[in-house]
């Protein structure tokens, strides 16, 4: 007999003699608990009305940890139906150790192997705790009794409820990979003084009505006008100059003592950042792209959101990152790029307004995953191939794919990831990202510094392919210095699509990428309201 041959029958033992085990103990207080939960949790009424429950009385933490629940839920069950019962058959256990009084009234016909009722229970219950901890605390102890309950009531061996709960939490964790969840309040550094403008008296907002999808209710444009009445509301469209715009919204909001407003994506608020940094007047952004990513990150979800912290003068100062290059200095407030995150942009941008933003980024990452080719790239003085140059205004943290969230704006540093071309590079990436190691594997590189120079040799013809240069997780960049290994890139940040010319990408804005630029920080340099 092999190796694994004599471990299977192992575990089959070992299953088989600790259901016996369960079965023939005595549980006080069970016996009326654990049958009824059992049933309750079938076809995912518990965790339905739990959901409920939570989108009642939890505020919008609660509505937020229900549909992750509900959603970590829904591709349990559908794993467990389509994948799991269909691989492994298994005959349920037999029923005679097990008291009658413990047995469900109608027994399971189906493979029992995995146990839904567990992947259903571990998946609602780790779900609802990625977005709200304390929702999560009350819903650990009834998951466990359902997954218990699946062995107490003699519907499953031990193995199957683990093998459930497995897939539950996994579940759980690629719909948080796809949909990360809420961001925690930044630590925007110490407040400082905003004015507090009383119906918006002296703001000055500019609404770029071509930002984000189209609007399923009311304009944010007339939801400024009617969270703050008095401020003066300005409409962007194709036919304006946006800077223009920008230019004369601060100058009367420093005439009048009051603040810059801005309503768009993250590449609109960028120009309107370096407008009120040029002006000394502090910012107020309004949601209003597809993203929203550095909104988002200030607390402010919503226009309502940003007019209340308008109100309550309610500021902080934030770090600002600049890219300099020979037609001069731009800031940007999120992101910056070269390689395969340009081309993502552009493709995705392409397919966003058709499908909607999040199938349009799938779309996007497999088209780019296909035609691709590494960049050849000098960075502080050190020639690489790349698939992606990645550089944070401030640390990030990453929860799935991408990075996505941040928790301090003032920290002065940029966060650069690189993923290094080379034989095979692609599908290592991939393989690394998919089973969690990406950090240590040798094409990928993090760091965090306080300034980046970068030279694009082929930043005016077609992107060219060098040999792999790995550093490991953790490399030097030359002048910048080493940082601390956060989380992973993944399959969307492996490809730049192949076509002439090297692009860079700031805030979700795509440009031809110069032959030379640097990218450094103005720590704290701008005044914006804050939740």
């Amino acid at each position: 007999m092999t190796q694994p041959m004599r471990a299977a029958q192992a575990w089959r033992q070992w299953d088989r003699a600790l259901f016996a085990e369960v079965a023939g103990r005595h549980w006080p207080g069970a016996e009326p608990v654990l049958p009824r939960l059992s049933r309750a949790a079938n076809h995912g009424r518990l965790w339905l009305a739990a959901a409920g429950t939570m989108a009642a009385l939890g505020g919008r933490e609660g509505r937020r940890a229900a549909v992750r629940g509900l959603g970590s839920l829904a591709l349990a069950s559908l794993a467990v139906n389509t994948v799991g019962k269909g691989a492994v058959g298994r005959a349920r256990p037999l029923l005679d150790a097990v008291p009658v009084i413990r047995r469900l009234h109608r027994q399971p016909l189906t493979s029992s192997f995995p146990s839904g009722h567990s992947a259903s229970a571990v998946a609602f219950a780790t779900g609802a705790a990625m977005e709200s901890p304390a929702w999560g605390t009350v819903l650990a102890p009834v998951a466990a009794s359902v997954a218990f309950s699946r062995v107490y009531t003699g519907v499953h061996y031990p193995g199957d409820v683990l093998a459930g709960c497995a897939l539950g939490a996994g579940a759980a964790l690629v719909v948080r990979a796809l949909r990360p969840p809420a961001r925690p309040r930044p630590q925007s550094g110490r407040a400082v003084p905003v004015p507090a403008l009383a119906a918006g008296r002296g703001l000055h907002v500019v609404v770029n009505t071509a930002s984000g999808p189209p609007p399923l209710l009311t304009p944010a444009a007339d939801r400024v006008r009617a969270a703050l009445p008095e401020a003066v509301v300005i409409e962007h469209t194709e036919d304006d100059d946006l800077v223009d715009l920008l230019e004369t919204a601060a100058g009367a909001a420093a005439a009048a003592g009051g603040a810059l407003g801005v309503c768009g994506g993250d590449g609109t608020v960028a120009q309107a950042a370096g407008v009120a940094l040029r002006h000394g007047l502090p910012l107020a952004v309004f949601p209003g792209g597809s993203r929203n990513h550095f909104a988002l990150d200030l607390g402010l979800e919503t226009v309502e959101a940003t007019a209340a912290a308008v109100l309550a003068g309610s500021g902080a100062r934030v770090d600002v990152a600049r890219r300099t290059d020979p037609s001069g200095r731009s800031p940007f407030l999120n992101t910056f790029s070269i390689g395969s995150y340009p081309d993502l942009v552009r493709v995705r941008e392409r397919w966003s307004r058709r499908v909607g933003s999040w199938p349009a980024s799938v779309l996007a990452a497999v088209h780019v995953l296909r035609t691709c080719a590494p960049v050849d790239v000098e960075v502080n003085g050190r020639a690489r191939s790349v698939w992606l140059l990645f550089a944070g205004n401030c640390r990030y943290s990453s929860w799935g794919p991408a990075p996505v969230r941040r928790r301090d704006l003032t920290d002065g540093l940029l966060d650069v990831r690189i993923v290094d071309g080379g034989r095979f590079a692609r599908t290592r990436l991939v393989a690394a990202a998919l089973t969690g190691v990406l950090t240590s594997s040798p094409i990928y590189t993090e760091a965090t510094v306080r300034r980046l120079r970068i030279r694009v040799p082929d930043a005016g013809g077609a992107g060219g392919a060098g040999a792999a240069r790995g550093t490991g997780a953790t490399g030097n960049l030359g002048d910048g210095g080493a940082g601390a290994v956060t989380a992973a890139m993944a399959a969307v940040a492996v490809a730049a699509a192949a076509g002439p010319g090297v692009r860079l990408a700031c805030d979700g804005e795509v440009a031809p990428a110069p032959a030379e630029l640097l990218l450094d920080k103005v720590p704290g340099g701008l005044r914006v309201y804050r939740a």
